[in-house]
């Protein structure tokens, strides 16, 4: 790990550039990954998120890519081992399991179904002798990141998340927490309560929408307020080491850096717990804003 990206921001951000509302076309947001890729800044990178529907007869090839299952869950399985048999190296899959207010359950059987495809598939492949950790996810079976809808069975999704890890399954959450209405924003004490949740069962999440910078704040074109991706961070430390709702909840709401900057420096130098990351249309801004506060140094070596 370079000095320049401290450890607790290791593949923090993934490259989001072909989500919409992106007129980005695969060859160049390609291209644009492998530039990221080989910059003194690469280890702040995760995956180049591709929507299985842009994929076309030549699917992404030297990126790890993370496919964004944005097709018929049913029809999820097939197209992975389609696009692995041509070539793509899939690190992660993502898939919403249900819409608001609908029941997650049975979309979250078929991802697990995935899951549990991903581990045989690659326990035949897999030397047996290898160490494995993290139940499959270093170890050549994709991950596959389960989106859940935060409303009604949202602790129920949880409770069987859990359960699938606990078999041996390479599945985690993943949360929306902005979008184009405001009840799709969730208060601090509402992400606060989720993060705690998560960290109540050892579960691993990530996020998407919404984190478009560091720390709290509103939008004012749209009035809506966002979280910040700092605030997330420093609210999960806080969480894994004890912490209870309504601290998290303090440390979400911040909308200066100024509380969030020691705790992050503090802890700048071990794994990021639980909060594995989110997506950018742009990586750069994210890391320009951490450059700013000085928690990157921002390409010179120390």
């Amino acid at each position: 790990m370079s000095t320049m990206v401290p450890p607790l921001y290791a593949g923090l951000v993934d490259d989001a550039s072909l989500l919409p509302p992106s007129l980005t076309g695969l060859a160049d947001a390609e291209a644009k990954h492998r530039e990221h890729a080989a910059a003194w800044y690469a280890d702040l990178i995760g995956a180049l998120l591709v929507p299985a529907s842009v994929v076309g007869a030549e699917p992404v090839a030297h990126v790890a890519a993370a496919l964004i299952g944005d097709i018929p869950l049913g029809a999820l399985p097939a197209t992975v081992e389609k696009l692995r048999a041509a070539g793509m190296l899939i690190k992660h899959v993502e898939a919403a399991v249900a819409r608001r207010g609908e029941d997650p359950q049975p979309g979250l059987s078929l991802l697990r179904a995935l899951a549990a495809n991903e581990r045989t598939r690659h326990s035949e492949a897999a030397d047996e002798s290898a160490p494995r950790s993290d139940q499959g996810a270093e170890t050549g079976a994709s991950r596959v990141w389960a989106e859940i809808p935060l409303s009604w069975g949202l602790i129920g999704a949880l409770d069987a998340v859990a359960d699938a890890r606990a078999e041996g399954l390479s599945i985690a959450p993943k949360f929306r927490v902005g979008g184009l209405a405001a009840e799709l924003f969730p208060t601090p004490v509402e992400l606060a309560a989720v993060i705690c949740a998560c960290r109540d069962r050892d579960l691993p999440f990530k996020l998407a929408a919404g984190l478009r910078h560091a720390t709290r704040h509103t939008d004012p074109e749209t009035g809506f307020t966002h979280h910040g991706f700092l605030n997330v961070l420093v609210a999960t430390l806080l969480a894994v080491d004890g912490g209870e709702v309504a601290e998290v909840a303090e440390a979400l709401a911040a909308t200066h850096p100024v509380p969030l900057v020691e705790p992050a420096r503090a802890h700048r130098d071990l794994p990021r717990p639980l909060f594995t990351g989110f997506g950018a249309a742009n990586v750069v801004e994210p890391l320009t804003e951490l450059v700013r506060l000085g928690l990157i140094n921002g390409g010179y070596q120390t």
